[in-house]
């Protein structure tokens, strides 16, 4: 018999409370303590684990879903579910814990977590970062976060997820106003021309948006940025104070971002004002090896100046804390380990410039708030805005509990996006903990060298994209995606892969799919007869596809990279099978043959379905040639196509050769 009482003097800071250890039950097991007002860590772990309520009130928050809780109450989490339990009473919330481990539950509860939508019925708000309308949009954007947070959205809702796709025109940039001294035009301008091409050009690439905010037209944007920063000084984490800054000696402007550069103070590459794309580090420009003033390409002169600073180094605590709660890769926390090893990292929230949204305080002149800084505002306008549109209380001034955030950006932005965002949300609505996923992508290279707007070293989206051509861009970005390291966009590699896989695998089999058809069976699917050893066998390879897509496609394990890959396994192992199996009819075996045939037109079907979020123009056509509806729930098995259906594949044509 073993007996154990709670008792307040053993307990010890374990996962943000009170615990203590419980021996002798053969399982893993405590007491735990949350104070008034308290709440443990989000954590989620690979053992089953139980809670029972023994005194107070408070709340579970599974999966972002809550669930009131009180004496008497027994949850029981499944692995990887996260889980916070909170005291909403005034007395202490004390509860036991017992958990363990199971491999085979764990290993089950993996696989659906990604295969389905982990979000309930929670609103799922899906940013691609904001694009700088200085230009149009080329592949290496589109590659990153547009077609990412496209892709993730289409498979979401394919699986009931209330997912939207939210970006805009981020108007306010010093790179607008750079652009527009060098074409004598106003910024706002500039910013009008190009926020309308990039919106077509996203269009172009099959990527709908629910929300684009333009940043400059928006009647409520500025009032509702001015109390957000408001707020931010409110809470003392930012004060306006003097610190160094450079100045062009000859006309004597204040010089950040596109009109300084020199060598980064952490990796020592060269840079331009305020962050490294090579390193991910901010600079205060100050700090640059060999500074230079691009106005007159001259060294610049040092003087001070009032700004409103944020001394981030004070934040570690809840940069670290907000990375335990959403995906965080593992590239964004060692940014942030390498941030915070600095003494101090003291930010400029806002610069001396006349293009932007000047803050409501007075304690500084002539200043705007920094773009990077009101881009964080601008997210939750985003959600706002839609709110608006779909008539849900969505307020960017009251961020709710409930909101699933995802960002997808290049690692030129991680900083602002995991480190500065979540310090800033904190100070301007304490009561708020922001579940936000991090989708990080690497530079896309064309030929070898960074993709410029600036440079004009581009491959532009309007370029290449046509109705024939779209699905072919989107498969071959997916497939060649600079995800975990850089990669790299050579047109000799793009048409290559047009010609041979595309058209010379996918659609090759297709098209003999369709004539086998058309000659055995009449035009229609036939139905499946004699099933054979080999066929056991390939129905069950068509399941592991089905899993293994959609875990590259779940939001814990999303790679379009590995979805691409998939699609393309799909359709060699089906061209493998239909090789050996073509020979059934020969050898006097219609019945095996027939269910050959059948399992040919079930990969297909799963091809249109697989390849939906990525390729949504073939897929229609695809389930439209298979005498099927449009894919628009991801398929929980294997399915034959039903016996009778018309097949029209061998009319069809998916894909064409780009032009030159």
């Amino acid at each position: 018999m073993i007996i154990d009482r709670y008792a307040e003097d053993r307990l010890q800071e374990a996962f943000g409370i009170g615990m203590a250890a419980i021996d002798g039950l053969g399982v893993g097991a405590a007491w735990g303590r949350v104070p008034a007002g308290g709440a443990t860590e989000i954590h989620r772990h690979d053992e089953q684990e139980m809670f029972v309520i023994v005194a107070g009130t408070g709340e579970l928050v599974v999966d972002g879903e809550r669930h009131a809780a009180g004496p008497g109450t027994v949850a029981r989490f499944e692995p990887f579910e996260s889980h916070v339990l909170r005291n909403t009473g005034d007395d202490d919330l004390v509860f036991v814990t017992q958990y363990w481990r199971d491999a085979e539950r764990a290993l089950a509860s993996a696989a659906r977590t990604a295969g389905r939508s982990p979000f309930g019925q929670r609103p799922v708000f899906v940013f691609s970062t904001p694009p700088t309308p200085n230009g149009d949009l080329h592949l290496g954007h589109l590659s990153g976060p547009y077609l990412g947070a496209d892709v993730f959205v289409r498979f979401q809702r394919m699986n009931g997820t209330r997912a939207y796709h939210l970006t805009g025109s981020d108007d306010y940039q010093s790179y607008v106003q750079s652009l527009a001294v060098k074409e004598g035009r106003p910024p706002a301008q500039v910013a009008a021309h190009y926020s309308a091409e990039i919106a077509a050009t996203l269009a172009a690439m099959d990527i709908p948006l629910d929300q684009y905010t333009v940043t400059g037209t928006d009647t409520t944007y500025a009032a509702g940025l001015r109390d957000y920063f408001s707020r931010i000084v409110a809470s003392g984490a930012v004060t306006a104070r003097e610190a160094g800054a450079l100045f062009d000696p000859g006309d004597g402007r204040y010089l950040y971002e596109v009109d300084v550069s020199g060598g980064c103070p952490g990796c020592g590459n060269g840079t331009n004002g305020n962050i490294c794309e090579e390193c991910g580090e901010p600079n205060t420009v100050t700090d640059l090896t060999d500074p230079v003033a691009k106005p007159s390409a001259a060294a610049p002169v040092r003087g001070t100046v009032v700004r409103y600073m944020l001394p981030l180094h004070e934040h570690r605590d809840a940069v670290t804390e907000h990375h335990l709660d959403g995906r965080v890769p593992a590239r964004l926390r060692e940014l942030a380990a390498r941030l915070f090893r600095r003494d101090s990292v003291d930010i400029p929230v806002t610069h001396p410039s006349t293009w932007g949204i000047a803050p409501a305080e007075d304690a500084v002149e002539d200043q705007v708030v920094w773009v990077w800084p009101e881009m964080a505002f601008g997210f939750l306008h985003g959600i706002q805005r839609l709110g608006e549109r779909l008539g849900e209380p969505w307020r960017a001034s009251e961020p709710a509990e409930d909101w699933k955030i995802v960002h997808f950006f290049g690692y030129d932005n991680s900083f602002y996006h995991s480190i500065l965002y979540p310090v800033l949300y904190r100070a301007a609505f304490p009561g708020w903990r922001p579940d936000i996923d991090y989708h990080v992508n690497e530079f896309y290279l064309l030929e070898g060298s960074k993709f410029s707007t600036s440079r004009r070293h581009a491959i532009w989206g309007k370029e290449i994209l046509t109705e024939d051509t779209v699905d072919a861009v989107r498969y071959f970005l997916s497939r060649t995606r600079a995800e975990s390291e850089r990669t790299d966009f050579r047109r000799e590699a793009f048409d290559a892969a047009v010609r041979d896989r595309l058209i010379g695998t996918w659609q090759a089999w297709t098209s003999d799919l369709g004539r086998r058809v058309a000659d055995d069976h009449d035009g229609t699917a036939p139905d499946a007869g004699e099933w054979t050893p080999v066929h056991r066998a390939f129905l069950a390879r068509l399941g592991a596809r089905l899993d293994a897509l959609g875990g590259s496609l779940g939001p814990d394990g999303f790679s379009l990279g590995e979805a691409a890959a998939e699609l393309d396994g799909l359709v060699d192992d089906v061209v493998r099978f239909a090789r050996s199996e073509t020979l059934l009819n020969a050898a006097g075996l219609p019945d095996a043959a027939r269910t050959g045939v059948a399992l040919e037109l079930a990969a297909a079907r799963l091809l249109a379905h697989g390849a939906a979020p990525v390729m949504p123009r073939f897929a229609r056509r695809l389930a439209t040639a298979l005498g099927q509806p449009e894919p628009e729930q991801w398929p929980s098995t294997v399915e034959l196509v039903p016996p009778g259906t018309k097949i029209a594949l061998a009319e069809t044509v998916f894909f064409t050769e780009a032009p030159q």
